[in-house]
């Protein structure tokens, strides 16, 4: 349900502004010859919120609150100051969890980097190809950070055997109920697995469950294989993952743990082995959105599935945004990551699961299961909080 955070309509010099939670900031304006289309997208998580901003915005901070410039209406020397100032839109920074910056125009001040960081904000930057590439985290996230960091470096070899065994099992079953419930298909053999995980998944069962998995995610697709490079939809995948990983991150810091200390995973090169472990039973949250997103996409235009199988087709697609009749015609590959697309996957952090037999968001969830963890390490406990679909 989308809910309002402000909404102000100014009719001036023929400028109209709109700004809405869960939906885009359209901003249109018509005395110039090309109508401008800002999008920033705002999502309610409980108490967090998930802002993205993907085109040229100024942002700073002031009164602890996030403050939205919009360049269009601050160049623009035909507006009056006062206009301009009532323009501005302001979002406390206590009430944010995931900022997310998609556009090479976005300028952020210092002041605001800072606010963000000391309040636990994970800030996600993206690429030329406006994927995510870096994120940034605070250094320092909890009281008892270094005690918590010594116990994390000192578990014994079958401590994380047996947590990697919890992950690999919550990962398989959650896994199966995608299949199932997205799918129908036989999952029996995937419950099976999940039951016959060893200490370390010594028989690398992960594995197994993975190439049956794939396989019946996407029948539309033959042969479809899952990798960064392969074809759509793990672009879709890949985005949906980037923002999970943002928030398992997030997570791990506020609960005073290294992200790159792996209880599986362990590569010289990546700095978050540990969000790569701990995220493992949250991916199939993702793959049931992304399956969802290329069902409505086939259903709605049931040869879009030749663009990947005989990888040549291209579709036109209207973009019609929400202002005042403006409408505009781009050529995209029916699987791009759309601005459409990406409101969807925003909603990851979002998405309602179970855990502790308790209804909650996701974002919320991470964070027990990052908590449980920080527990484990400290030896007050030797079961990690993991979550599992709705019933």
């Amino acid at each position: 349900m989308v809910s309002w955070f402000a909404v102000n309509e100014w009719k001036n010099l023929g400028y109209t502004c709109k700004l809405q939670v869960g939906a885009r900031l359209i901003v249109v304006l018509r005395h110039l010859a090309i109508p401008t289309v800002c999008n920033i997208l705002i999502c309610n998580i409980m108490i967090k919120r998930t802002l993205y901003f993907g085109n040229p915005a100024y942002l700073s901070m002031r009164n602890a609150q996030l403050v939205i410039h919009l360049p269009e209406v601050v160049k623009n020397n035909d507006l009056p100051e006062s206009f301009k100032k009532e323009a501005q839109a302001t979002i406390p920074i206590e009430d944010l969890g995931v900022v997310l910056l998609d556009h090479k125009q976005i300028t952020i001040t210092h002041g605001l980097l800072e606010a963000l960081l000391a309040n636990n904000v994970a800030v996600i930057t993206c690429d030329s190809s406006r994927m995510p590439v870096g994120l940034l985290l605070p250094l320092s996230g909890n009281t008892v950070q270094s005690e918590r960091f010594q116990a994390q470096i000192d578990a014994t070899v079958p401590l994380r055997k047996q947590l990697w065994q919890q992950t690999v099992q919550a990962k398989i079953s959650n896994q199966a109920s995608v299949l199932d419930n997205c799918r129908g298909a036989v999952v029996k053999n995937m419950r099976v697995w999940a039951n016959d995980v060893k200490s370390g998944d010594s028989d690398n069962l992960e594995a197994r469950a993975a190439a049956y998995y794939w396989k019946n995610a996407f029948p539309q697709i033959p042969d479809f294989k899952r990798g960064r490079e392969g074809v759509p939809p793990n672009n879709l995948l890949n985005y949906g993952y980037a923002i999970l990983r943002a928030i398992v991150a997030r997570s791990l810091v506020g609960s005073g743990l290294l992200p790159t200390l792996g209880i599986h995973h362990h590569n010289r090169y990546n700095a978050y082995c540990l969000a790569d472990d701990i995220m493992e039973p949250y991916r199939p949250f993702v793959d049931k959105m992304v399956i969802e997103i290329v069902d409505d996409i086939i259903k709605q235009n049931p040869i879009a599935i030749d663009e990947i199988n005989n990888r040549q087709a291209d579709y036109t697609i209207a973009a019609a945004p929400e202002s005042d009749g403006y409408e505009e015609q781009s050529k995209i590959s029916a699987f791009d990551l759309t601005k459409d697309i990406k409101a969807k996957l925003l909603n990851i952090p979002v998405l309602d699961v179970m855990i502790n037999n308790q209804r909650s968001p996701l974002m919320v969830a991470v964070s027990q299961t990052t908590a449980s963890l920080a527990k484990c390490y400290m030896g007050e406990t030797r079961k990690i909080a993991y979550p599992e679909f709705l019933g």
